[in-house]
Order: structure tokens, then sequence, then C-alpha cells
């Protein structure tokens, strides 16, 4: 098991160096850093002036990859490719053009993106799959079918649905929670509810839906066929066997996201005025801030890796085979 975990961690690193360059070559040799001061500065009416002193400002007037006028080591560290790139390996994210500290507004603002998305991380997958086993024990009947029904008419809907009628019902109608924003402490508490039922009631259709098939596809096994067969109760079997055996598939899609709450969501912090990491990536980008969305883009990268190492981890917990490997 150990050696199954030790080769995991080393795929990770080439493919985490690989999405380096990528995103490397995409921000500085596709889209050049005089391409980003004309976008930056108006593209009809700046001069060639302007755009040196924007490119200086920002550290982005030394070479690419090579300083041929530097001395020593600096002809490699007095680059673009070492000061941008190969410093977000030690999660050196530089500054903002509003001239913030990026890491601590990433230490800042993953607090509320984590207030919203483990909430509904956890009490979705509980909802999901407590609904999944329902209609997978009320297999072929009218309630099944019901719960078919009503998990495609969910999954047909917009998410910008759930929220815009979330925040008109529950705020605008009931008057129950406030429409958007956030507090400091306790207070932030009232604000988080409504984004979180949004959150997991838009992912009712889509995640009940997917177990349901994961259960039924168990349901059908030589071993559930056993067990009835010794005479053990159809929800002893949904819940000892068909529950643990299907929780295989389940880590897959649910250990893979764990990493990635820390990002937040783009959409509802957006709607819903939370100064998370999502609305961060979403400023940025509609302000032209390079460099956040650099470092946000390679900070989601990391993270998914890191999902599926965890994955990965997670078999050798659930699956024999794994660990006899």
């Amino acid at each position: 098991m150990i050696g199954y975990i030790v080769r995991r961690v080393l795929y990770a690193v080439p493919i985490l160096i690989g999405i380096n360059l990528i995103t490397f070559v995409l921000f500085f040799v596709v889209n050049t850093p005089d391409d980003m001061a004309r976008m930056q500065l108006g593209a009809k009416h700046v001069t060639q002036e302007a755009i040196e002193r924007w490119k200086a400002d920002r550290g982005y007037d030394k070479p690419l990859l090579y300083n041929a006028e530097a001395e020593g080591l600096a002809k490699l560290t007095d680059t673009i490719f070492y000061q941008k790139s190969v410093r977000l390996f030690v999660f050196d994210f530089g500054e903002a053009d509003d001239g913030r500290d990026i890491a601590h507004e990433i230490r800042t603002r993953m607090w509320p993106s984590l207030a919203i998305a483990v909430p509904v991380f956890l009490i979705g997958l509980a909802v999901n799959i407590t609904f999944a086993l329902l209609m997978a024990f009320f297999r072929g009947t009218y309630l099944d079918f019901s719960g078919v029904v009503l998990c495609v008419a969910m999954m047909s809907i917009s998410s910008l649905f759930y929220i815009i009628g979330g925040q008109y019902l529950i705020s605008k109608v009931w008057h129950l929670v406030p429409v958007s924003g956030y507090g400091e402490g306790i207070d932030a508490a009232r604000f988080v509810v409504l984004p979180v039922v949004v959150g997991v009631i838009s992912g009712i259709g889509s995640g009940s839906r997917w177990y349901r098939t994961i259960f039924l596809e168990e349901i059908g096994k030589d071993y559930v066929r056993t067990a009835r067969a010794k005479g053990l109760a159809e929800a002893v079997v949904m819940y000892r066997h068909v529950l643990k055996n299907g929780m295989i598939p389940i880590l897959t899609g649910a250990v893979v996201v764990i990493p990635l709450l820390f990002m937040g969501s783009l959409i509802t912090e957006s709607f819903f005025g939370i100064p998370g990491l999502g609305s961060y990536t979403i400023d940025a980008i509609q302000a032209q801030d390079f460099a956040v969305v650099r470092a946000m883009v390679f900070l989601g990268s990391v993270l998914y890796i890191v999902g599926l190492l965890l994955t990965d981890f997670s078999y050798t917990l659930v699956d024999p085979r794994v660990r006899l490997e």
C-alpha cells in the first residue's frame, strides 16, 4: 500500500509542472505582457511609454526565460518565468494590481468560501445518498418513478433559477434572511443560511440520480442475492451491503471535490455578495488583474491534484484489492 501511495504522489509532480508550464505559455507567450498592458490601458490611445511603464511596475519588463544582461544565477532568476511561475511552487503569489498581497487575500477570503462550501458538501451528500437509497429501496414503484422524474426536472433547471427564486421567496417575501452580504463572527450565520439551502437544493437532482444508479448496479450483483437468500431483511441488505460496497464510486466523486471547497463558488458568491475566493476570482477577471487570475488558476490546479490523490488514498481504505497491490 505504501508503494501505491508513493507512486501516486510521484505521478502528481510532473502533472503540476506541466500545468505550470502551460499556464506560463498562455499568460506570457500567447498573451504577451504588451497585450496585457494594452488590454489594461486601452488599445486605441495608449503610448509605448505607458506600456513600458505598466510592465515595469509589475515586473513584466524582464526577459521571459534567460536574462543575458544579469550575472551568475540571476541570469535565470531575474526573469519572468522564475519570478511569476517558479515562485508559485512555494505559494509566493506576489501582489495584485491594487498593491494588495494575494496570499493574504487568499487566507482572508477562504473562510467565507468554506463557510458555504463545507455545509453544502456535507448536507448535500447526506441528503442525496438518503434520497437515492429510498428510490433504490422502492425501485420499480411509483415512488421510485416520481423520484426519478423529480431529479430530472431539478437537473434541467439552471442554478440561477434557484438563486433568484430563493432570494425572492425566502428574503423578499418571507424576510427570513438577508438577500446578500456577509457579516463577521456569529453574525455571518444568517448570511450563509440562504446560499447553503440553495446549494443543497440545486444539487439534489444530479447527485441523487447518480447515487441511485450506483445502488441499482450493486443490487443486481451476486452478493446481494446471497444476502437475501440467507433471510436478511431488505433494509439490512441495503444498509449493510449495498451502501457499503457503493461507497467506492461515491468516494470518487466526493473526495475529489473536498480540496476544491477551498476555492468557493463563482456564481453563488457573486450573487450573494460573499467576499470569498469565488467572487475574488470573478472580480479579478473583470478588472483584468492577471496576477490574481494566474494565482487562482495555479491554486485550483494544485487543489484538484490533491483531490485526486485523496481519492486514490481513500481506495486503500475501502477496497482490499488496492491494499494487496
